[in-house]
């Protein structure tokens, strides 16, 4: 009889996180599309996703944030941000987290999707990967929002993982960003959105979601070479991290 209930709850579950997300995308539209249309502006559109949009739905959701940080943003350093993907769940972490604004690099592909699309490529860094004068474009992209004293997101894994994958491997963007910049690199671990809210249309529940911030990494003096030393060593710790579980200890 529960695991009927489950299965019953959970497609109302996964319509209700979808429908609190385009809501609220709408109700907020026309001020978020004045505030895209200067790079000035971005710090403000950024506040209003993640205190707006993002915060409310996790807490609309019953998925609070449990983070464990490692080390903390100094507010006058640029970084380059480098989750593992699980989930939808993951964009709305990321904003979440993180009070110091930042720019997703993201797949092409994701400007399909209604509203949140229309939004998504007007200020992410979007990489087409069909495309490989993308790469080049991304980069000057990339080096233009930092110098504008924001920070980088990419998921290393390009996209999301098999359920049974720990951690994907790892393309060398975010690391070959960071090295090439000069900026810290920070991997971020999501521990519970594959359990929490998967691809999977019939699994997902509340529950809190236990979040690591790691030791920064820096770059300073690293050459491109070294890009694939980096991007193994980070995808070594992530692993060793989510197979032995979160620090329970909470700043």
């Amino acid at each position: 009889m529960g695991r009927l209930l489950h299965y019953l709850f959970i497609p109302f579950y996964r319509l209700w996180f979808y429908g609190i997300a385009v809501l609220l995308i709408i109700l907020f539209s026309p001020i978020l599309f004045v505030l895209t249309l200067k790079h000035a502006w971005y710090p403000y559109f950024y506040w209003m996703a993640r205190n707006l949009w993002a915060k409310p739905i996790l807490f609309a959701m019953g998925i609070p944030l449990q983070i464990t940080w490692e080390d903390r943003f100094d507010p006058k350093q640029s970084y380059m941000l480098a989750p593992n993907h699980t989930s939808m769940l993951d964009i709305m972490g990321m904003l979440a987290l993180s009070p110091h604004p930042f720019v997703f690099v993201g797949k092409k592909e994701l400007t399909q999707f209604p509203i949140f699309g229309f939004f998504y490529k007007r200020v992410c860094i979007l990489v087409d990967r069909s495309n490989s004068s993308s790469r080049t474009d991304v980069y000057r992209k990339a080096q233009k929002r930092l110098a504008g004293g924001l920070n980088v997101c990419i998921f290393p894994e390009g996209g999301v993982p098999p359920p049974a994958v720990v951690l994907d491997a790892f393309k060398d963007g975010a690391f070959k960003m960071a090295i090439s910049h000069q900026i810290p690199l920070v991997p971020i671990v999501f521990f519970d959105h594959k359990s929490l809210f998967p691809f999977e249309f019939f699994h997902g529940r509340p529950g809190v979601s236990r979040v690591k911030v790691c030791e920064f990494i820096e770059t300073k003096g690293m050459e491109i070479p070294e890009t694939k030393a980096l991007r193994d060593r980070v995808r070594q710790q992530m692993i060793a991290d989510l197979e032995k579980g979160p620090h329970h200890k909470k700043f």
